[in-house]
């Protein structure tokens, strides 16, 4: 999609995300696993790539993790500024494939016992060459008894090829849902088309999607090693018809 960069997804969808977004049912699942996570290591600090507007950064610490993030899109990081707590998060804007922290204090010597990525977020970085050099830079981050978790969709073989559908048809407006699947580049390329009596508001989405024994070599070429797979964040076995999984990476 041309002109499309790292912040395009976050500032075309800010305006809505957490009310699309913010009440997922498996956010308090989530949330309780990452906690436990986080206190495996002697480093309580974690850091989520493509924090948002805080819907698991926010309840973690709560719990007492000391959360840092990093963002593309400062709409986004706006709304997580704009709740309760928001601002006492460390984060810096910039392309997860980077994560570049010098922009917080002390993020240049900064190390972590917990690095996160969920629902898909790491699909957004849309070249295997970006999602590799962001498993580089996670393993440069992560302390050596640490972990990087990874939340995502198992691509399916049926995958359509084109396909527009109506998400939401409203009274006073519809959401349309403008899809194109490339298998050969493993990348989606959506448009969500709200229509109202005032005008038309586009919001694209790129993403480049990866087999899971694909994103086990990635991760094995940049210092990682496969700890756990769960097929949801309350642990349960991962199994072949699996259409989501989580995965917990130490240090190889």
């Amino acid at each position: 999609m041309q002109g499309y960069g790292p912040s395009s997804y976050g500032d075309g969808i800010a305006d809505i995300y957490d009310q699309w977004y913010g009440d997922r049912p498996e956010t308090a699942a989530a949330v309780d696993a990452l906690t436990t996570l986080s206190a495996r290591g002697a480093n309580g600090r974690a850091l989520e790539l493509g924090i948002g507007s805080g819907r698991l950064a926010l309840p973690l610490r709560a719990n007492g993790v000391d959360v840092w993030g990093i963002d593309a899109s400062q709409s986004m990081v706006d709304l997580l500024h704009a709740k309760e707590g928001g601002r006492d998060v460390p984060v810096a804007i910039g392309d997860m494939a980077e994560i570049d922290l010098t922009s917080i204090p002390g993020g240049d010597t900064a190390r972590f016992g917990l690095v996160f990525v969920a629902i898909n977020t790491f699909f957004n970085l849309t070249t295997a060459d970006a999602q590799a050099r962001c498993l580089s830079r996670v393993r440069d981050l992560l302390d050596d008894d640490g972990v990087f978790v990874m939340e995502a969709f198992v691509p399916g073989v049926d995958r359509p090829t084109n396909m527009v559908e109506a998400r939401t048809v409203a009274l006073d407006h519809v959401i349309l849902t403008a899809t194109r699947h490339d298998p050969h580049e493993q990348t989606v390329t959506c448009q969500y088309i709200e229509l109202r009596e005032s005008g038309i508001k586009l919001r694209p989405l790129v993403v480049r999607y990866a087999l899971v024994a694909e994103l086990d070599r990635m991760a094995a070429g940049a210092g990682l090693r496969l700890v756990d797979r769960w097929s949801d964040w309350t642990g349960s076995a991962f199994t072949a018809d699996a259409t989501v999984h989580v995965s917990v990476f130490g240090a190889a």
